[in-house]
């Protein structure tokens, strides 16, 4: 299918404002602007301001519960913005989406960026976010057994290591990852022939990657969780990438891998769409549609998880 209508407009547009490479302070512009293409905000019952515990002090977060009667189910969502930028405000349209959506009770969390944090310190807080969340369910209102995790782009990559990490620590009921990103290596085909052209380009991602894991190796599973050598005993995985997103077929083979192993998951490719599509709906009416479905689809998945947590099982060693 050919590009949307609406996409080709919006990419015809930014190439005509572009002004060249964009510095790190043009990049985290760029990012936070992001936030007014999601459009009129969808209603929710409440926006709650959270301190949420990171590995080096406590991180701002907020709670988004959906209207209606809230029956314990929740979802702790990263943000995306190339582990440079991209907050709370720039995705508060997002979260609210999710929640109406989905009827889950949103914990938007948030990491320390690089350059000035580098890898691993973004994955170190989610893991701290996670067990504090784990820890506060009953206060958040929150039932044993029904948290998912998620996010989007780079948030979807914190959001996946995460997941290899918990198991066997921390129950996880379903994750859902948005046009991830997951293999810092960049190698598959999309990086190529996706590589310019379509918003994320492949040169933005690199200088991303580089101010945020420097010299590391782009193997280790918390940097390319599609590298982890094993991926069984992850919980039910929602995968939702773009046809024409440069990063479309990490999330295509972390799929097939995923059921290759034994993990239920179902995966979209949204045609016409591009990388970030899901929070353009200001801009794009299918990008509504879409996070109405991806919304409904969690609460499919949280609907078959069990009440409780089922002991933990020792499983394939969790990534370090």
């Amino acid at each position: 299918m050919p590009l949307d209508p609406q996409v080709r407009r919006y990419l015809q547009m930014a190439a005509i404002l572009a002004e060249g490479p964009p510095t790190l302070e043009s990049r985290r512009a760029g990012l936070d602007g992001l936030g007014r293409l999601t459009g009129p905000p969808v209603p929710v019952a409440s926006v709650e301001p959270l301190s949420v515990a990171g590995a080096a002090g406590a991180r701002p977060a907020r709670l988004y519960r959906p209207l209606g009667r809230a029956d314990g189910t929740g979802l702790l969502y990263f943000h995306g913005g190339g582990f440079v930028g991209g907050g709370l405000d720039a995705h508060d349209g997002i979260y609210r989406a999710l929640a109406a959506a989905s009827g889950c009770t949103v914990v938007a969390a948030t990491y320390r960026l690089a350059p000035e944090h580098p890898f691993p310190a973004a994955v170190e807080d989610a893991r701290a976010a996670l067990a504090w969340v784990a820890g506060e369910a009953a206060a958040l209102g929150l039932a044993p057994g029904r948290l998912a995790v998620g996010g989007d782009s780079a948030g979807a990559n914190l959001a996946a290591g995460l997941c290899l990490w918990a198991r066997g620590r921390l129950a996880v009921a379903a994750q859902l990852l948005l046009c991830p990103v997951l293999d810092a290596a960049g190698e598959g085909e999309s990086h190529r022939t996706l590589a310019t052209g379509y918003g994320l380009d492949r040169a933005t991602l690199a200088r991303d990657i580089a101010h945020y894991a420097g010299r590391a190796d782009p193997a280790d599973p918390r940097l390319s969780p599609l590298r982890a050598p094993s991926l069984a005993g992850l919980p039910p995985t929602l995968i939702h990438t773009a046809a024409y997103d440069m990063v479309r077929d990490d999330g295509a083979a972390f799929a097939a891998r995923l059921a290759a192993e034994g993990v239920p998951v179902r995966h979209t490719c949204h045609p016409g769409m591009i990388h970030h599509f899901y929070g353009m709906g200001g801009l794009i009416p299918y990008a509504r549609e879409a996070l109405r479905g991806i919304g409904a689809e969690l609460r499919e998945a949280l609907d078959a998880a069990p009440a409780t947590p089922a002991r933990p099982e020792p499983a394939a060693p969790p990534a370090a």
